[in-house]
């Protein structure tokens, strides 16, 4: 008598061999080669670099928002209240 999980390997690996023998296996690494081809057409980013630039776009409006309330301190201290002189 087969065993359950003998029957079961022999199923997998005969199953495995039909795909990477069938037309699936080539239509898939088709496929695939022409994302990467369309992709690195495209103007894309990784990940880790759009991180790093969301981290220096936070960082640049921390500074501004500094910078803006020491302006604003700056013509308050004038005290004409002539406003930006432009």
């Amino acid at each position: 008598m087969v065993d359950r999980a003998d029957w079961f390997g022999d199923f997998q690996k005969n199953v495995s061999e039909l795909i990477a023998k069938s037309p699936a296996a080539d239509i898939e690494r088709n496929v695939k080669a022409m994302m990467a081809q369309t992709f690195s057409r495209l103007d894309l980013i990784t990940r880790e670099e759009f991180d790093t630039q969301s981290e220096l776009l936070e960082r640049a409006i921390a500074r501004i928002a500094v910078l803006e309330a020491k302006v604003r301190d700056l013509e308050a201290s004038r005290g004409d209240g002539a406003g930006p002189s432009l």
